[in-house]
């Protein structure tokens, strides 16, 4: 299995990541002048994503780097990263064309200064690079205590200088071509955490830890203006440059400040603009526009166009801010995925295009408060959904979505279409008002039609509502359906029965309609959680001592029992035809059971364990999400578009580990050694015979023995109604002899002037190849070599040479023999069976007379006969065994 094992999966190969947009880095702007388009480069990660500014679609993904990225900075041809203490450039937004080896700590800050780059690390070290040469230009190193780089400059015009910023407050400008330190600023008392240039020349902006920001004259050493912030710490600054003297301000609450620089007020506040801290913010050069992003997994496209100042959202591309907890797909054509995440949404992301992504928002316990107020109070924040259920029977009509939410009693109702929290909340009125009870939705399922929904409780209760009105429809059981918590819950394809397990060990099935209790069985172990594929009715029950059972819901029994998970099973889902479970363990495994075979037919390792997983109802991607990560990783399915061999992996298999889409493995010098094709499909060559026992057929065309006893018919109807005409010239082509076989003419030496118009009778005495192998044959009693030249025949050959047998054509009584040993050993052999039918009977129907009236060839045929009757007597056996195995399995309870 070692072979096996260094490809990791045999199934799934890691597609892409969804969902991923942003992280805590600042984000930069580029300007592509062919183009004519800005570009936005986000880091997400150990990858970085590039976007375009007009709509936000992304245009390129780079390579991943083994370690998360630090920093992010890009000039016009390169985008320059850092990681560790490596400093990596890439050209096209894609490949690592540069790597700047040489601190002695992790790189913090770049600034990518005309042929070089300057890099800070964390003990203080400022290093200049060459870019192309990659060797050191120059190294400053400055002392933690009196001056800790935390800011760095390129000021507007100024050749070959850079300005620097501390945390204690100072800045200095440092000429690095001489290295020499020009000029030092004594600073506002308070750590340098952004300095930005402004439109006019000499001005900078200085952003502080206590949310000061100065516009500041570095070629007088004088303040022009001071602005104050409320929010802490300025985390980015941005000018406008098309015309109004605006400048922007980030905070670590996610508002922005915008403050006129001729009135020097403030003039706007974008409260919320984010949910976290502004990680960056830069106006657009000459236009209107404001690009933000902030560890909240958004990037924002702002646009100044109304009156007063104040930015409102032109476009934005977002993701969840919280690990999603459970991932759906939505429908039948698997481009939605549906995400419930730990910040309390529900999104939706597409897998052809960013454009067709939704937010369906945070779930309010007041929907027209909260629409008025803001979500900005937890008071009206519903908690995470922990699980959801989704039907598209009938979501143009009434809500589609169903979600329990943590801790909650309440279910609410979610419209895929209208992007938001639906009509109805869904709760039982047995509870009253009385919430100190601590009772909670724990598994909910929408009927295939879309017009109920069934939802179960910690209490041991399960509610029937409908979809439409939200409605109370009645509940399972005379008080209650489990006597502790319902752990599962699932509808049947037809609405003919319900299914639910609970924490008693129970598993129960209910008629749906009139909550009739038909079957109840007892489960090994607690259940956690089910999974129903209600086309093929099989429901997948995982259990609390990491095994999972499979019950049929036709015969009610438990047909498949898995067990090889280590840890507690997070996730289950179906293959769309039903044949495949993938499970998904706090193990880290994604294991792949054949329920079939009942074999595990693949298992791999993720870095970080799964949530949730989920196949395309289309059966081309399996989606999964991940412990402290945003994204949704998709992995295509490799058996749609290339064979792939699965066998039945052993129970001490030792997976190893693959890497999440979009990130990169550890770069391996023994990869290109192993090129083994272990997990191809390996070419089965069939035997000429299976088993010395079994009757094997000759697999040649019909049509060269299946005609053999019509052939009279077949020339009479092919009988031609004019005579051949001769060609007028001769062809340009070698002449062949007529047969099945093709073998070209040999020309023979005399022109046809001195042939003989007199047709000579020795010719037609001549004996024919396959008459001499009879001959021999009678002699050596080896009947292999006729029964091969037979097989080279087409079907009016061997009618000519089997009526060449007979003594009255030439023949002999003892080649007739012959003939028929030739047919006993053929069945002797049990090879080519439909063969030595057919030449046995066109033999009877040109010969029966000629057999009846030799002894010798009577008793030759009558040991035919016994070989054929125990020949077919043997294979009468075996199909009838067969047919009664087939029809047993069809109608046998599991």
């Amino acid at each position: 299995m070692s072979v096996g094992s260094k490809k990791g999966s045999v199934i799934f190969s890691g597609f892409r990541a969804l969902g991923l947009y942003s992280n805590h880095l600042s984000h930069v702007v580029r300007y592509h002048k062919k183009h004519q388009e800005f570009y936005v480069v986000t880091s997400v990660g150990k990858c970085f994503h590039t976007y375009n500014v007009k709509k936000l679609g992304i245009v390129a993904v780079s390579n991943a780097l083994p370690e998360d990225i630090a920093y992010l900075a890009a000039d016009r041809m390169l985008v320059f990263v850092a990681h560790g203490a490596r400093v990596t450039a890439f050209a096209k937004n894609k490949e690592a064309v540069h790597t700047y080896i040489g601190h002695g700590a992790d790189v913090h800050l770049l600034l990518p200064f005309g042929d070089h780059v300057i890099s800070v690390d964390r003990d203080n070290s400022v290093i200049i690079w060459d870019v192309d040469s990659e060797e050191e230009y120059l190294q400053i190193t400055f002392d933690k205590a009196t001056f800790e780089v935390s800011a760095v400059m390129h000021p507007s015009t100024y050749l070959n200088k850079i300005l620097l910023g501390s945390t204690q407050g100072g800045l200095q400008l440092w000429n690095i071509k001489s290295n020499k330190l020009l000029y030092s600023f004594s600073g506002w008392g308070s750590g340098v955490t952004v300095l930005q240039q402004t439109p006019a020349v000499d001005v900078v902006g200085v952003g502080l830890t206590s949310g000061q920001i100065i516009i500041h004259n570095i070629k007088y050493d004088e303040s022009l203006m001071k602005f104050q912030q409320d929010w802490g710490p300025v985390t980015a600054i941005s000018f406008r440059t098309d015309g109004h003297p605006v400048m922007a301000a980030g905070s670590p609450l996610g508002h922005i400040g915008l403050w006129d620089l001729e009135d020097k007020k403030l003039i706007g506040q974008m409260r919320d603009a984010h949910s976290t801290a502004i990680a960056g913010l830069s106006y657009l050069h000459a236009e209107p526009l404001l690009i933000t992003n902030g560890a909240d997994n958004a990037i924002r496209v702002w646009i100044f166009d109304a009156p007063g100042g104040g930015g409102r959202l032109l476009r934005c591309r977002m993701g969840h801010s919280a690990p999603p907890t459970k991932i759906r797909h939505h429908g039948q054509n698997g481009q939605q995925i549906l995400s419930a995440g730990q910040d309390g949404t529900l999104q939706s992301f597409s897998t052809v295009h960013e454009r067709f992504n939704k937010s369906l928002g945070h779930g309010s316990v007041n929907k027209k408060k909260s629409k008025k107020k803001g979500l900005k109070y937890d008071a009206l924040k519903l908690p995470a959904i922990t699980t959801f259920a989704s039907e598209t029977a009938r979501q143009s009509d009434w809500d589609g979505i169903i979600a329990c939410h943590r801790g909650n009693v309440t279910a609410t109702t979610w419209n895929y279409q209208k992007t938001s929290m639906g009509a109805h909340k869904l709760e039982p009125e047995r509870f009253g008002k009385n919430r100190a009870l601590n009772v909670h939705a724990t598994a909910a399922d929408i009927t295939s039609c879309g017009n109920f929904v069934v939802i179960a409780l910690s209490s041991g209760h399960v509610d029937v509502y409908n979809m439409q009105s939200g409605f109370h429809r009645g509940h399972y059981g005379q008080d209650k359906a489990h006597d502790g918590p319902v752990r599962g819950i699932a509808v049947d394809g037809l609405n003919q029965l319900t299914i639910s397990v609970g924490a008693d060990k129970l598993l129960k099935v209910w008629k749906f309609k009139s909550k009739e209790l038909v079957h109840t069985a007892v489960l090994s172990a607690s259940p956690a959680a089910t999974l129903l594929h209600r086309d093929s009715g099989m429901l997948a029950i995982s259990l609390d001592d990491f095994t999972v059972n499979i019950l049929d819901m036709e015969t009610r029994r438990v047909v498949r029992k898995f067990c090889g998970h280590r840890g507690q099973v997070n996730d289950m889902t179906f293959s769309p035809d039903g044949r495949w479970l993938i499970t998904a363990a706090m193990d880290c495994t994604i294991r792949t059971w054949d329920l079939p075979t009942g074999c595990l037919v693949d298992c791999f390792l993720v870095d970080a364990a799964v949530v949730s997983v989920t196949m395309s109802p289309t059966g081309d991607f399996l989606a999964s999400s991940h412990v402290d990560s945003l994204g949704i990783y998709l992995w295509s399915n490799n058996s749609l578009c290339s064979m792939v061999s699965l066998r039945p992996l052993p129970s001490d298999y030792e997976p190893t580990v693959v890497t999440l889409p979009g990130s990169c493995p550890v770069e391996d010098g023994d990869d290109d050694e192993e090129d083994t094709p272990s997990e191809e499909m390996i070419e089965y060559i069939s035997p000429e015979q299976l088993d010395e026992r079994l009757v094997t057929l000759s697999l040649l065309p019909d049509s060269r023995w299946k005609n053999l006893l019509h052939l009279d018919i077949i020339k009479k109807r092919n009988k031609p109604k004019e005579p051949p005409k001769v060609a007028k010239a001769a062809p340009f082509f070698i002449p062949t002899v007529a047969g099945l076989v093709p073998q070209f003419a040999v020309s023979e030496g005399n022109g046809a002037e001195g042939r003989s118009k007199v047709v000579n009778f020795g010719v037609l005495a001549q004996k024919s190849t396959f008459y001499g192998t009879l001959e021999q044959a009678w002699i050596s009693n080896d009947y292999a070599a006729p029964a091969r030249l037979l097989k080279e025949m087409g079907p009016s050959a061997i009618d000519s040479e089997l009526r060449g047998l007979a003594p009255d054509v030439g023949g002999a009584v003892e080649v007739m023999q012959s003939f028929l040993r030739m047919v006993g050993s053929m069945l002797d052999s049990k090879r080519d069976f439909d063969l030595a039918q057919a030449y046995l009977a066109l033999f009877l129907k040109l010969h029966l007379r000629m057999i009846s009236q030799e002894p010798e060839l009577m008793e030759e045929a009558w040991k035919v006969s016994e070989r054929l009757k125990e020949t077919w007597t043997n294979m009468q056996t075996l199909f009838n065994q067969s047919l009664c195995l087939l029809a047993y399995t069809k109608s046998a309870l599991l």
